[in-house]
């Protein structure tokens, strides 16, 4: 474990082989190495991404910030390219298939690895323990004693309490079995969620949110939900094995199961296994509060400055393992320069528990005094009002956790069946707000729970050597003695501002954006007129005109009949009432044939005549006038407007001037020009109106990606999804959630303040 002498000195000439050189860690190791081991050459393998390969990837992340300063005027090197050939081989590569190394290696530090909390258990053996198993066996190939250093987790010791040695976990789990158990989980698991009993629970759920939509649309939400119960699956498998088996979690199963394919080649290999904490921003190097992306404790820091994180399930007193990342890069430069002995592993842990533990009290006071010196700023709301945190366990703050969840779930069903309206969707708004903020809790408390209930003190007895053991300035350059770490200036003064600042950022330009979003609220994109040949397609009723079929349906029929008639009529109707509207919201074409049978005897001229000379004001006047424009801009862009309903054709007739074309239900009628009951063809409803129209675009060389659709109702969603315009009007709850999913425009057209919806027209006219 020696380390005496110069560090430079003792890893000057040496080829070091970096795996993972793109994750944090391994950017902050390839940093110190360039900048403080001037002798030493990295190998570094990178896993090609898209059109971009190895090479082009290390070019991107020297261009880093943090790079800079090693080339340029004045610096040895005149560019990122310059330093990377002179100092950086780059191997194209992935651990799923470890390329051929080369023969001249000195060390490998394997960086790499799967650092998600919960992994799907097929992806986490492939990385942690499969990826490793074949590096090693690629080094083995060179015929060189490399020093192998592998860098792990302390939290190999699963579920332990005390002391936890630098040594070898103590489990009798055999890696191969658990291997070979875990990769077959994924053909296991998508196997089962096609069996019958799946695939109609995955199905019925679809079909009971998207059935009037129709069936394709249900279909492809289906899938959908079987590919997200496997990914799920997948993680929960991990989880429980894990488990099972005395660890907290997927990863941490499968990096202690990776730490024994090491042990098995420590005979062959000069091994050191190196096991960090909870890794977070720098102390010192690359620069004070330096991190790259979201760790393991910034989105709780995040959530609880956002006032959106009201417990958590920690004792006070506990310790929460927590290391600055170059303190990491310190000790791992430390290890690389010993000379560990053959079937000998040397263990080392990177922690600050044993000997400067920061408690959760300790952690929630600091954050807590950061955010209440520099609070997010929440716009017109002022200042976010923090929680109190009060520790009640894990117990209570589940229970809390549970009652949210109930209470969200109960809410969501009341607000996707109460009438719809602007008020509607501003519960629906805070109800998805809140389902986001119960999502992000419960991930949260189930991945950390364990570690925040955890009682393990880590012995860091052997890296405490290798920093006593180093030399002159290089107890500074390479310092891993956590010791020396001021906690409540850590977190007040470097962590916390370094892991807001981009939030802080993106708060600045959300602000700017919510502004502009408030101020077009409401106001459609301009019309443009366009060479290619575009159609601006509208739904009528709830869209156009603030009506229903049911109200349409007694404006034709009952000025025929006279008064005890009109009131048997209204009778009826109210008594069917529910069931008409369960049959609406299973399916819409069903529910307008029902309505439609009432015509049945009724004279097809008379309903026209009744329509001409007493419905047409009536209709004309609930139109919406900003409909109505938006139908003439249309016009005068050159766009072809179609009405497309499932109203029957007599009641399109006051809208004829303003379309080219109108396509409605069409009442079949006998020789005698009665209607029948029936409709000469299928309404167009859900994917019929989305069929329909690319139908016709295909006929007349339509481009639907310049066109425009205008709908209200869920059901209208094909259509809406079929242009590359689509325009959420006054939407029900479901539509208005897609609508915002897809970042499509939503508006609230309104019905002129004259018309009363109770009015019923022209029934004293006849």
């Amino acid at each position: 474990m020696s380390v005496r002498g110069k560090l430079k000195d003792k890893l000057k000439d040496k080829k070091v082989l970096v795996t993972g050189v793109t994750g944090f860690v391994g950017e902050a190791l390839l940093h110190r190495i360039i900048g403080e081991l001037p002798g030493t050459t990295v190998v570094a393998i990178i896993r090609p991404k898209g059109s971009m390969t190895g090479t082009d990837r290390m070019a991107q992340l020297l261009r880093k910030d943090i790079f800079k300063p090693f080339y340029g005027e004045g610096t040895e090197y005149a560019d990122a390219e310059a330093l990377s050939a002179a100092r950086i081989q780059v191997i194209d590569g992935d651990l799923s298939d470890v390329p051929e190394l080369p023969k001249d290696l000195d060390i490998v530090v394997h960086c790499a690895g799967d650092v998600s909390f919960d992994p799907p258990i097929h992806e986490a053996f492939t990385t942690n323990v499969l990826g490793t198993k074949s590096l090693l066996e690629r080094i083995v190939e060179t015929g060189r004693q490399v020093h192998y250093v592998h860098i792990s987790t302390a939290y190999t010791a699963g579920r332990r309490r005390g002391a936890i040695p630098e040594a070898p976990v103590d489990h009798l789990v055999d890696w191969r079995t658990e291997a070979e158990a875990g990769m077959a989980m994924k053909s296991r698991i998508e196997e089962q969620s096609r069996s019958a009993p799946m695939l109609a629970k995955f199905r019925k759920e679809a079909e009971k949110l998207h059935r009037r939509a129709g069936h394709l649309t249900a279909a492809a939400d289906t899938e959908r939900r079987r590919t997200e119960w496997v990914a799920k699956r997948l993680v929960e498998t991990g989880t429980e094995r894990a488990r099972s088996l005395g660890w907290t979690d997927c990863y941490t199963f499968t990096k202690a199961l990776g730490e024994r394919v090491v042990e098995e080649f420590s005979g062959k290999l000069p091994t050191s296994i190196v096991r960090p904490a909870i890794i977070e921003s720098a102390l010192q190097s690359p620069h004070p509060g330096w991190i790259e992306g979201f760790k393991m404790a910034e989105p709780l820091i995040l959530a609880y400055g956002r006032g959106e994180l009201p417990e958590f399930p920690a004792s006070p007193d506990s310790v929460i393992e927590i290391i600055p990342v170059d303190h990491v890069v310190g000790a791992i430069c430390a290890v690389m320069a010993t000379e560990p002995e053959l079937s000998k592993p040397e263990y080392y842990h990177i922690g600050s528990g044993a000997r400067n533990p920061l408690t959760f009290e300790q952690l929630y006071a600091g954050v807590r005094a950061y955010f209440s010196k520099h609070p997010f700023d929440l716009g017109e709301r002022g200042a976010v009002r923090l929680p109190v945190w009060k520790f009640p366990g894990g117990d209570s703050v589940e229970s809390m956790l549970r009652y949210g969840e109930r209470a969200h779930k109960i809410a969501d069903k009341i607000i996707t069946t109460i009438p719809r309206g602007e008020r509607t969707r501003k519960y629906a708004r805070e109800l998805d707000v809140q389902k986001r903020r119960l999502d992000f809790l419960r991930r949260y408390m189930d991945l950390y729970s364990e570690y925040a209930q955890a009682e393990l003190q880590f012995i860091d007895d052997n890296v405490l050597a290798l920093h006593n053991a180093l030399e002159g300035d290089d107890k500074e350059k390479f310092a891993c003695d956590t010791a020396v770490v001021d906690w409540q200036y850590y977190l007040q003064e470097l962590h916390c501002p370094s892991v807001t600042e981009s939030m802080r950022r993106l708060d600045v330009v959300r602000k700017k954006r919510n502004k502009a979003l408030a101020e077009s609220a409401g106001v459609l994109k301009k019309v443009e007129p366009s060479e290619a040949k575009v159609v601006a397609a509208f739904d009528m009723d709830g869209t156009l005109l603030s009506s229903n079929v049911i109200e349409t349906y007694l404006w034709m029929r009952l000025p025929e009949l006279d008064g005890p008639q009109r009131a048997g009529e209204i009778g009826a109707m109210l008594r069917k009432l529910p069931k008409l509207i369960a049959a609406e919201r299973k399916d819409r074409g069903t529910f307008l044939r029902t309505i439609y049978r009432r015509y049945a005897g009724a004279d097809l001229e008379e309903l026209n005549q009744i329509v001409d000379e007493i419905l047409a004001e009536h209709v004309l006047e609930r139109l919406s006038g900003a409909a109505v424009r938006r139908i003439r801009e249309h016009r005068a862009a050159g766009h072809k407007t179609i009405l497309i309903t499932g109203a029957v054709r007599p009641l399109t007739r006051p809208l004829e001037p303003l379309f080219d074309e109108i396509v409605a239900a069409e009442l079949a009628v006998d020789d005698r020009g009665r209607c029948t009951g029936f409709l000469s063809g299928p309404p167009l409803v859900g994917e019929s109106r989305a069929a329909w129209l690319k139908h016709h675009a295909r006929q007349t060389n339509i481009d639907l990606s310049k066109s425009y659709a205008y709908a209200d109702s869920h059901s209208d969603l094909p259509m809406l999804s079929a242009v590359g315009n689509p325009v959420a009007v006054s939407p029900d709850v479901s539509l208005f959630r897609a609508a915002r999913a897809a970042r499509w425009q939503i508006v609230d057209w309104k019905t002129p303040s004259t018309s009363s919806r109770l009015e019923l027209p022209g029934v004293n006219a006849r």
